[in-house]
């Protein structure tokens, strides 16, 4: 049983001298890193560069580099996930790669669309009737 404890003892003594910024940052860093292989971002970049530069001689270059480049990102991104306790808190790799998620230029993520980061009209918070339920009520907030 001792055995067990004091590695724990010493795990959450280093978890607690080293703070929580960098170890949540780098969790985070991975996670978003590991998804590379459902969002294909640096494939669909690739792609989308070696189509708009028409550089001769490179055919299918950039669906090749986009998958190679896809895969690293992923790898990157398992590495982090797997080692985020430890310190050596930076990305890795970021000679050759960014740190943040690649997205090609023609695509640019914001928040998604569903009711929980819409805006409801019908409290009038984002224009419309304030109470639409009401017969007579016309009264409208945040219109010009």
């Amino acid at each position: 049983m001792r055995k067990i404890i004091s590695p724990l003892v010493a795990g959450l003594a280093a978890a607690f001298i080293a703070g929580c910024a960098g170890p949540d940052q780098k969790l985070g860093r991975g996670l978003s890193n590991t998804s590379e292989l459902v969002r294909w971002g640096e494939l669909r970049a690739n792609v989308e560069e070696s189509s708009i530069l028409k550089r001769p001689g490179y055919g299918y270059y950039g669906m090749i580099h986009g998958v190679q480049r896809s895969l690293a990102r992923a790898g990157m991104g398992v590495y982090e996930v797997a080692t985020f306790p430890l310190p050596s808190y930076d990305p890795v790799l970021t000679r050759y790669y960014s740190a943040d998620p690649v997205y090609p230029l023609s695509y640019k993520p914001g928040t998604l669309s569903d009711p929980l980061f819409d805006t409801d009209t019908y409290t009038g918070f984002s224009g419309g009737d304030v109470a639409p339920f009401i017969p007579g009520s016309r009264f409208k907030v945040f219109d010009n």
